[in-house]
């Protein structure tokens, strides 16, 4: 038989988040609080005693991080739906989460109540639900992860384009790294190519964004 209210657990080791979502859900017809802990090692106990849809848990957490207490969660009670929360939508947390913990939804605790209610439901429901700013931080991340690995880029032209940074010319270059200048020649249309870059100043901009230099 299906559950008239969607039961909820929290954890976050401060209480302070607790006290507030508590507040925003308190007293709604949908929800019911089955425990609320700032202790992330107790959480697969009281899950065991009091059984949850949905647990909402926050991400950095000191001794067990929310993504490993994910994973044990998921592993102990597959049913349960997790919906993670944090202060930060960086793309390469929010992808840790997703594929290391299996969580339904991301949201940012900036978010207000009618938008928690909703993700509360959709994730309760089966459906996933990740806040619009997750989603741009998702997009930022794979444009700059496909970019980098599209460029492709060999440890010699990125010797190179350390070298062009510190101002050498291609004859400089060429002695520094014992090739000839032809052959650097020839690096530097790959690299202006793989890069999409047209200028010097283009391509030194790429490089600090990637971490190349």
């Amino acid at each position: 038989m299906k559950r008239e209210k969607i039961t909820l657990g929290i954890v976050d080791d401060h209480q302070i988040v607790i006290d507030g979502l508590m507040s925003l859900l308190k007293g709604h017809e949908k929800f019911r609080f089955a425990f609320a802990t700032t202790e992330p090692a107790s959480v697969i106990d009281r899950i065991a005693a009091s059984d949850i849809d949905v647990l909402l848990t926050d991400v950095m957490m000191p001794v067990l991080p929310g993504n490993e207490l994910a994973k044990l969660v998921k592993k102990r009670f597959p049913h349960v739906k997790i919906l993670a929360l944090s202060m930060s939508g960086q793309g390469d947390l929010v992808n840790e989460m997703i594929e290391q913990a299996d969580i339904s939804g991301y949201v940012l605790k900036n978010i207000g109540k009618q938008e928690l209610i909703a993700a509360l439901e959709k994730i309760a429901g089966g459906g996933i639900y990740f806040s619009e700013e997750v989603i741009n931080e998702l997009q930022t991340t794979a444009s700059k992860k496909k970019q980098k690995e599209e460029s492709q880029l060999t440890a010699r032209e990125i010797e190179i384009i350390q070298l062009i940074e510190k101002e050498f010319n291609n004859k400089q270059i060429a002695e520094t790294l014992f090739i000839s200048e032809r052959t650097v020649e020839t690096h530097r249309k790959n690299i202006f190519r793989k890069t999409n870059t047209n200028s010097v100043i283009g391509l030194v901009k790429f490089a600090y964004e990637h971490r190349l230099i």
